[in-house]
């Protein structure tokens, strides 16, 4: 067993063979004690990429449900975002003639059903007791599996649910956008809004597996592509240089949205973020750091000002990265010019890197997106910790921030707009 600490400045080590206590000195220091409990649970899902998922001869949907149990009829509910449901009529049929060809080994429990997606779904206060009825109605327990296919906000809500019902149920992600393949999907968190605050309640629960279908991505409108390239460029900027150079060299192609070079920009992407998840220390987000909330504080923010409908996720976290990128040069931690290097890669890919509100201002005078800093360490806990960059590729940490400097960065965004 661990070592058992008494206090004051006692110690012992016990074991089968300890007697049982004589007097009351031993009795005070065996109920006076404290034992350090320590066990590691290893996770592992596979993320796959690939297209046409639900074309039967392909067999990876087969072999993730699968890969644990491999003899058994596996037991799944399916979820589909409506918005997704309505621009690939024929996605429910192909679904239902997948899980007909592999019937001896898929068993696909009642209707499919189709939910109303984007963040309306994540602020709907009733939305997770109704999934949480139709996972009960079904009888999805434990070894049965929920699969989500759609945007960031029905994997969010689904993944919530699957990871609060009977204490986790098997959840597999099928992103459908941009971001959810290259960032969001890969991850471990799922959350939904509350009370005016973005994903203040929430879980980390590791999917059992993600599939990124390229097929998805080649029925999005222009903006939603576009949204999910602020990610990967956020990452690029604080991981990986030649990444970030790869943008710049195919920003018009990815600009547009070429089959080839956008399916690497996920690929890539979605590799970095695994990367951090499972080797940057703190994949359950226990510390204080975020790296990869680069950009975030601002973009948290500017979507609760503008009712996240003027911006998405991924237009108010572009124009984050444009922000802190010239913070960055302000503060000394990036050289001169490399801000300019960010600001006209992400124009290039086709964002706006201006919204008024960034000059709103509170009664007090103080610019009201100032106000995100404070949510922004309520939400993460812990000391204050903005990620910035100190070169391309390189972010660093720091712990405070300079109001004046953000006036001035705000007003450099503005002079370039």
């Amino acid at each position: 067993m661990n070592n058992i600490y008494h206090y004051p400045n006692k110690q012992r080590k016990l074991d089968a063979s300890l007697p049982a206590p004589t007097d009351s000195a031993d009795t005070r220091a065996i109920v006076d004690s404290v034992q350090m409990q320590r066990f590691v649970v290893e996770y592992d899902y596979p993320v796959v990429f690939t297209r046409h998922a639900f074309d039967p001869v392909n067999l990876h949907l087969l072999d993730v449900v699968r890969r644990r149990e491999p003899g058994k009829r596996h037991r799944v509910a399916v979820f589909i975002d409506g918005g997704v449901a309505q621009a690939l009529p024929h996605l429910a049929g192909q679904i239902q003639a997948y899980f007909s060809a592999h019937n001896e080994f898929l068993d696909l429990v009642g209707d499919i059903v189709v939910l109303k997606g984007g963040e309306e779904c994540k602020n709907d206060p009733d939305f997770i007791t109704n999934l949480l009825q139709i996972l009960s109605d079904k009888a999805i327990d434990r070894h049965s599996f929920a699969i989500a296919i759609g945007g960031g906000a029905i994997m969010d809500a689904v993944g919530y649910a699957a990871a609060i019902f009977h204490r986790s149920v098997r959840h597999i992600r099928f992103p459908t956008t941009v971001l959810g393949q290259d960032d969001s999907g890969v991850g471990v968190k799922n959350a939904v809004n509350w009370l005016g605050l973005k994903n203040l309640v929430g879980t980390f629960a590791p999917p059992w597996a993600v599939i990124n279908d390229g097929v998805f991505i080649d029925s999005l409108p222009a903006r939603e592509k576009r949204c999910g390239m602020s990610e990967a460029v956020k990452v690029a900027l604080i991981r990986d240089r030649e990444f970030f150079l790869w943008l710049e060299s195919n920003a018009l192609a990815l600009a547009r949205f070429e089959t080839v070079p956008l399916s690497y920009l996920i690929k890539r992407s979605a590799q970095i973020h695994m990367n951090q998840i499972a080797h940057g220390g703190d994949p359950f987000e226990s510390g204080s750091a975020r790296p990869l909330d680069y950009g975030h504080w601002v973009a948290h923010k500017l979507e609760r000002m503008t009712n996240q409908h003027v911006l998405s996720h991924g237009e108010a976290v572009a124009i984050g990265i444009a922000l802190d990128a010239h913070y960055s040069v302000l503060a000394g931690l990036l050289p001169a010019g490399e801000d300019m290097r960010v600001h006209q890669l992400l124009v290039t890919l086709g964002f706006k890197l201006w919204n008024d509100q960034l000059e709103s201002r509170h009664e007090s005078g103080r610019l009201a997106v100032l106000q995100g800093l404070r949510e922004f360490r309520e939400h993460l806990g812990g000391e204050l910790t903005i990620t910035l960059l100190s070169a391309i590729g390189k972010g660093i940490e720091v712990h405070e921030i300079n109001d004046q400097w953000v006036t001035e960065s705000i007003a450099w965004l503005k002079h370039l707009k």
